[in-house]
């Protein structure tokens, strides 16, 4: 299907997009940089951004009117995927609402107690892909175990660096992997593709990255003193709830089946134990859901500006740009994690950036006859590499948050030279697509 006649388009239409990206990237910018403002780039509503950029679109094409776009974004905002995923943002949201930090903070401490001491980075890195793959948020990985990473450092004589670094690069593990990750979520709904076709896509590009890593940082623990260990307590039933939704996930359960068993056996196990009183658990769960609100709020302002965008030509003026520059399947697929990659490092959200790169990926897995589940894989992939290393990005904004809050001071440029996980997932990415034969799929 590559040597289809690809139409011009209009590039004028792709004018939205420029707006949002030169509003968000500059204020971001001047909020962090110049103004000094703690999380700056967080202190912009990221919702009121995209309404700006919509307006613009709706004053764009004067040719329709605008009782005619309100019938388009109407098409787009309706699509059976973006409902579905509004619907799996809600229910992953409420899920680690029940589960809560306690059961995080569980697993971290458990293997810290049967890990001999030298090897507690590599515990930290293990333990942050296993919770951020269960819990599906590499923000909320970061802030339940960075708080364990420090301490770790602090006993063991580990470099703080090293210790925050394998957090986030663990997260990013999971941000890339799990099925109820934003990420994801996004990634399959956008491509109409399963969770598990694909995890299956992603799982052997992200396991090399994974033992890779791992195995740096046990040759670096190699030559460490033998340090202090860090005891806890801990409360292994508490793990169950993640386990079953990782197990439920894998087996390929229907997502919101998945979900359901794990808020339902989070809320009977948080109970038992006396984790959360029957009194919040509701509380916790709208929370939870909550905290995916603006989430859901952009996919939806997202769907209804590519909707007018597409209509207006501005997709087949931004394909004919893409065709002109990268030639044959394999320059397709580059040509998505280049495009998904720069939507990240501009709006510092990976999963804004998929939503948004989506529509145009669709357009390209046509052109350059590439599998709807591999294009899932690209966009999540390139979007969790650039994300993880931006040093104004939320994970590693949050993570600087934590070890300030416990009284030691580091820079994201401190941290950047260990975040090793993002570092082999581009090789590995890059080997994938350079080097391993594409086979003809369904």
């Amino acid at each position: 299907m590559e040597n289809q006649e690809i139409k011009k388009g209009k590039a004028i239409a792709l004018l939205p997009i420029l707006v949002f990206v030169v509003l968000y990237l500059g204020l971001g910018v001047l909020f962090e940089y110049v103004l000094k403002i703690d999380m700056g780039f967080y202190n912009i509503p990221i919702v009121i951004v995209f309404l700006i950029a919509l307006t613009v679109a709706c004053f764009q094409n004067r040719a329709l009117k605008f009782d005619d776009k309100l019938d388009v974004m109407a098409k787009g905002v309706g699509d059976k995927n973006i409902f579905t995923m509004l619907l799996i943002f809600l229910a992953a949201g409420a899920f680690v609402g029940v589960v809560g930090r306690s059961s995080a903070e569980s697993v971290a401490y458990f293997m810290l107690s049967i890990i001999p001491p030298r090897f507690a980075v590599a515990v930290l890195f293990v333990v942050a892909c296993f919770v951020s793959t269960a819990m599906g948020t590499s923000v909320g990985t970061i802030t339940l175990i960075t708080p364990i990473a420090v301490p770790v450092a602090l006993a063991s004589g580990f470099s703080m660096p090293l210790c925050v670094g394998s957090v986030i690069g663990g997260a990013m593990f999971g941000d890339n992997l799990s099925f109820i990750s934003d990420t994801t979520i996004a990634a399959c709904n956008g491509q109409g593709v399963s969770m598990k076709t694909k995890f299956q896509k992603n799982f052997f590009i992200a396991l090399p990255a994974a033992v890779a890593t791992l195995a740096l940082i046990i040759v670096l623990s190699l030559n460490a003193d033998a340090p202090q260990a860090v005891n806890e307590s801990y409360d292994l039933v508490q793990i169950i709830p993640y386990v079953l939704v990782l197990l439920g996930g894998i087996i390929g359960i229907n997502v919101f089946l998945v979900l359901l068993i794990g808020i339902v056996s989070g809320a009977v196990i948080m109970l038992a134990t006396g984790a959360t009183a029957y009194t919040d658990l509701l509380a916790n769960m709208g929370t939870g859901a909550a905290g995916m609100f603006e989430t859901a709020m952009v996919a939806v302002l997202v769907a209804a500006i590519c909707a007018l965008i597409r209509e207006y030509g501005g997709f087949d003026a931004l394909l004919y740009f893409i065709r002109k520059v990268f030639k044959g399947k394999r320059g397709g697929q580059f040509g998505m994690g280049l495009l998904v990659g720069l939507l990240d490092i501009a709006t510092a959200n990976n999963t804004v950036a998929i939503v948004v790169a989506n529509p145009i990926a669709k357009e390209m897995t046509e052109t350059y006859d590439i599998s709807p589940r591999k294009t899932a894989s690209l966009l999540d992939t390139f979007s969790c590499i650039v994300q993880g290393v931006l040093p104004y990005g939320a994970q590693m904004l949050v993570a600087l948050a934590a070890v300030t809050t416990l009284g030691q001071k580091i820079s994201a440029f401190d941290i950047i030279p260990f975040l090793f996980y993002p570092m082999f997932l581009l090789v590995s990415s890059v080997v994938s697509i350079a080097f391993v034969p594409t086979r003809k799929e369904k």
